[in-house]
């Protein structure tokens, strides 16, 4: 009951937060309908990313089905229920420290079947924009492309969480930039991560 209250509760909010907020989404029209995509942000964007999600997934992160890595704490229930809500259609349960390792494999065999995902690379718990590699191995183990994005706002309080994530305040403007895809090689991993991190700012 816990989970699916708030989780009902939060999704409710977010279309209620979203009659006073404009999401203006641009490089999205580069992305090829009939591929799948690591879509890649920093995890202190999260709750701006929401409300380009709403009512569906498919606002910038594209038709394909998704698949992603959420934390298996039960207290991250109510994220789990918003996010099915929204879209998502598989979970793999794990993060680092939490049977990581394994989630990622799991993860990379969704990419393989055509399913495209979204990662916070320097998440769970940072440091705060600071990219870590398992995003580029599960691109190289897949083949699938990783898609930078970019998401800032001009209306937002900052939370005093690890990534301090930034809260939309009413009447903002949210500004969501799609990158250029970034396919990793054996050959152009270390260029990739340079490449990366530029691109996600």
């Amino acid at each position: 009951m816990y989970g699916y209250v708030l989780g009902s509760l939060w999704f409710a909010y977010l279309h209620l937060q979203r009659l006073s907020v404009t999401v203006e989404v641009s490089g999205n029209e580069d992305l090829a309908a009939d591929a799948n995509y690591i879509f890649c942000q920093w995890h202190e964007s999260g709750p701006l990313s929401l409300q380009g999600c709403v009512p569906g997934l498919q606002t910038f992160f594209g038709q394909r089905p998704h698949a992603w890595m959420h934390h298996p704490a039960w207290y991250t229930k109510p994220i789990h229920v918003l996010l099915t809500l929204i879209g998502v259609q598989r979970f793999v349960l794990g993060s680092t420290g939490h049977n990581g390792r394994r989630a990622a494999d799991e993860l990379v065999t969704y990419l393989k079947a055509g399913y495209s995902t979204l990662v916070a690379p320097d998440g769970p718990s940072g440091p705060a924009r600071t990219l870590k590699k398992g995003v580029l191995h599960m691109a190289l183990q897949s083949g699938v492309p990783i898609v930078p994005v970019r998401v800032s706002a001009s209306r937002f309080l900052r939370s005093n969480s690890w990534d301090r994530k930034m809260q939309p305040l009413p009447f903002s403007i949210i500004q969501v930039v799609v990158g250029s895809p970034i396919v990793v090689t054996e050959s152009t991993f270390e260029e990739s991560f340079e490449a990366l991190t530029h691109a996600l700012g």
